[in-house]
């Protein structure tokens, strides 16, 4: 193939289970990969098989921490690199630093920007990801990106779980706040339902911090799905579930493609009004993360669909017709 003489999967240590999906949707076996500590925390890697001319995916969403797992990605896309490989392709689940995309107030950096000049001066050729914070972030790189999204994912879902509430025009789609307005229209598209949006404030220009205003839309006495990227400290959508039954909702869902769950997100959610959360594997869920409200869908076949695409050069856009 002229991507090299073969396909080659690595597996970082952000997510092993991840890319052990990957590797059985397309048969491959993951490569033969070392990664230590030495004495003083440095990370070191050791590749024990050839990825001579070969088509390298390494599989590393740069989830908490994130720090460590930006570092392990770039040492061993450098590794490959000097070792000969073809191609060196980064497949990226979970975009860390990806929220840090403008300048807020002055004397801020745009971290999401650091990050991609990092990864693509680090010898990387090509970046698959989903469900950036912002898909003008594909912008930052200087090497092609595909992103891919969870909406057919949990769009799929949700017509099985609420067929009968579905069928009865009783489901409506929320946007947790005005800025995903967007991805809420596109994910209220697949369903073939209406859409309402929650109008949050910041409380004291402090991250992480938000209040319910009101709801634009017609959510009494339905069934709503609140649908966003990313829940950290789960707050924002804790707050517009709770605003929704306030206000005469009689059942709230939710998801969201990435589970960063980070602080108290996981009181939050069990005190919250939210039935079931609903999130895709890009970030791995640690054993105290996993509720009997929150269920985790794979979207590794999705991944394992892309990398062939790219290893064999027919498009991706196809994926999404």
């Amino acid at each position: 193939m002229s991507r090299g003489n073969g396909l080659k999967i690595i597996s970082g240590n952000a997510h092993p289970e991840f890319a052990q999906r990957i590797s059985d949707q397309l048969n491959v076996p993951l490569a033969e990969v070392r990664i230590f500590k030495f004495s003083d925390t440095e990370t070191g890697i050791a590749l024990d098989e050839s990825v001579r001319g070969s088509d390298v995916f390494i599989i590393q969403p740069t989830c908490q921490p994130a720090n460590e797992n930006i570092m392990n990605l770039l040492i061993m896309a450098d590794a490959v690199k000097r070792a000969s490989a073809h191609y060196v392709n980064a497949v990226i689940p979970y975009f860390g630093y990806g929220r840090q995309d403008r300048k807020a107030k002055p004397r801020e950096p745009i971290t999401a920007k650091l990050v991609a000049n990092i990864l693509t001066h680090g010898g990387i050729d090509r970046i698959i990801t989903a469900d950036l914070h912002a898909g003008q972030l594909q912008g930052f790189f200087d090497i092609p990106v595909d992103h891919l999204t969870a909406m057919n994912l949990f769009a799929s879902y949700f017509k099985e779980f609420l067929a009968d509430d579905l069928k009865e025009g009783k489901v409506v789609v929320v946007s947790p706040d005005v800025g995903g307005v967007a991805r809420a229209r596109k994910f209220a598209v697949k369903l073939g339902v209406d859409i309402a949006i929650v109008d949050k404030r910041r409380s004291h220009d402090v991250a992480n911090v938000s209040e319910v205003m009101d709801i634009v839309g017609n959510i009494k006495g339905r069934t709503a799905i609140l649908v966003d990227d990313i829940i950290d400290t789960a707050g924002t959508i804790c707050h517009a579930a709770d605003g929704l039954i306030e206000r005469g909702c009689q059942r709230v869902f939710a998801c969201a493609t990435h589970a960063v769950l980070s602080g108290k997100a996981m009181e939050c959610i069990s005190k919250s009004g939210i039935e079931k959360l609903v999130f895709s594997d890009t970030i791995p869920l640690t054993p105290d993360k996993k509720t009997d409200k929150i269920l985790q869908l794979s979207i590794a076949p999705e991944f394992a669909e892309a990398i062939r695409r790219v290893h064999d050069e027919h498009p991706i856009s196809q994926m999404f017709e």
